[in-house]
């Protein structure tokens, strides 16, 4: 039977179970009826819509969803689920990809968007302090109305949490100069699985051992709940200037984006499209006509800084071939920021999904170009671009579309699960990791093992410590799951090589 076949298992004690839970929340606060579970059965995995086409769960229904209003209820709320041996998913808005916040064990869903509110804004220590519920959009404009920025601005902004970000360990648009998640949040405060709440103060650096912020930080509820986070906050930018950019090839490019970021400079952002991905984006230019790769990069903050980064940042490019182009696709890529752009895909019948990893400079060409070819070979109707769009000192995330022509439905899953496989096996094989950004969930379970090695026993040892009943977001991040769980992805097509 397919994992998308199962159907949600009926709880014993079901009404008992939400009496328990009306207490601490509220009945109103308390989704039992089917309508209500459904719409928390799946986040945006492209598989989970891929089954839902179909009229399928990818997993079952929550037992159960819950809307705490206040820390002190989550807390409540573990210490009940506890006592009762109740399993939990926190859950932001559901913006993941890889399915994370999906039930696989008739769990009780915890919406913390009812926590959603600044709780402070300090610009003499540079940080915001804010409930992990908060959609980041409202977050982001709260801030810019007093003349700040979190500098964490990822796609998913409209549609997803703070505390969403920190569980993912999540990457923005403008990584490249303010950091992931984990570089901008400085402090949290969390419900472990036995109901104990912890603070991790928020301070600039400290010697206190293994750091207990990065323990939680992409735990993806796994260890726990984070109910608030401090961040670091930045002076939104005097200036800003996009720069578009013509490359004669992906490794120029690639070589130029090395160059500037080891020459210590640091673009606000910094995107570079293969030719598939730069075709559709340039249109008519002729700068492109020999140069097919297409360079963003936008330069922020005081004037006089902009103008040195982005004329020693042209400098590099140039010796790499490059040409100043019109700012057209800068400008698109502005209006759409925000915008998802596999959903229409998806709806209009194709099987479109993403796929991000992280390669070391060296590696990256290679890797691209061995990618391309294994997703070729699989299904030649198959479009595959890319573009690298978080660049660092060490090397830089590698962003793709997958997307299958529409197909029979089960004939589409054997190549979607086929291409999957192939990318992530290859991203190991060039010595890269399986994820960037957008985390594990239960998708990218099969490649963990091969990506964490004997770090994933001393994981698995610290989550058996903390949640000893295995009742906080169980069989996601590559960590045990329950008995009788079901399978969220495609059944016997796991990873080819599962050890180091």
């Amino acid at each position: 039977m397919s994992s998308s076949q199962h159907q949600s298992p009926t709880p014993p004690a079901l009404i008992d179970l939400q009496a328990e839970f009306d207490r601490i929340v509220g009945p109103d606060n308390v989704l039992a009826d089917e309508a209500g579970r459904r719409a928390y059965a799946h986040d945006r995995l492209p598989f989970a819509n891929f089954c839902e086409r179909q009229g399928r769960l990818a997993g079952v229904l929550p037992r159960l969803v819950l809307r705490p209003g206040t820390a002190d209820e989550v807390q409540a709320i573990v210490k009940t689920a506890r006592r009762l041996g109740v399993q939990l998913i926190p859950y932001g808005s559901g913006s993941g990809v890889l399915g994370g916040a999906i039930p696989i064990s008739a769990e009780v869903t915890v919406d913390l968007r009812r926590l959603g509110r600044i709780v402070s804004i300090d610009p003499g220590d540079a940080m915001v302090t804010v409930q992990a519920g908060m959609n980041g959009a409202a977050l982001e404009a709260e801030l810019n109305a007093q003349g700040y920025s979190t500098g964490h601005l990822p796609q998913s902004i409209e549609i997803s949490t703070v505390g969403g970000w920190a569980a993912c360990r999540g990457g923005g648009q403008a990584s490249s100069r303010y950091g992931k998640i984990e570089d901008i949040v400085i402090g949290l405060k969390a419900v472990l699985p036995d109901g104990t709440a912890i603070t991790v103060r928020p301070l600039a650096r400290r010697a206190t051992g293994p750091s207990i912020r990065d323990i939680l930080v992409g735990s993806e509820g796994t260890l726990g709940i984070i109910t608030e986070l401090t961040m670091r906050i930045w002076k939104l930018p005097e200036v800003e200037h996009g720069v578009v950019l013509a490359f004669p090839s992906v490794p120029a490019a690639l070589n130029a984006a090395r160059e500037i970021m080891q020459a210590e400079l640091r673009p606000m952002v910094a995107r570079i499209y293969d030719s598939t991905e730069s075709r559709d984006r340039t249109q008519g230019m002729a700068e492109f006509q020999d140069r097919p790769i297409l360079a963003i990069y936008v330069f922020g903050g005081r004037a006089p800084l902009v103008a040195a980064e982005q004329q020693m940042a042209m400098e590099i490019c140039a010796l790499h071939g490059a040409m100043e182009a019109g700012p057209g696709p800068y400008e698109h890529w502005r209006k759409n920021r925000y915008v998802a752009l596999s959903t229409p895909w998806q709806k209009a019948g194709y099987f479109s999904d993403t796929i991000e990893i992280t390669g070391n400079w060296t590696a990256l060409p290679a890797m691209f170009e061995a990618m391309g070819t294994a997703a070729r070979a699989i299904c030649p109707d198959v479009h595959f671009g890319a573009h690298w769009s978080h660049i660092y000192a060490e090397g830089a995330c590698q962003y793709m579309t997958v997307r299958l022509p529409p197909m029979e439905h089960e004939k589409a899953l054997l190549l979607h699960a086929r291409l999957w496989q192939a990318i992530e096996d290859l991203a190991l094989d060039h010595g890269g990791s399986i994820a960037h950004h957008h985390g594990v969930g239960v998708f990218r379970n099969g490649w963990i093992a091969r990506e964490l090695g004997g770090a994933l026993p001393m994981l698995q040892q610290i989550k058996d410590v903390l949640d000893p009943g295995n009742l906080m977001n169980p069989g996601k991040l590559g960590l045990r799951s329950p008995e009788g769980a079901v399978v969220v992805g495609h059944v016997n097509s796991a990873p080819s090589r599962q050890e180091p």
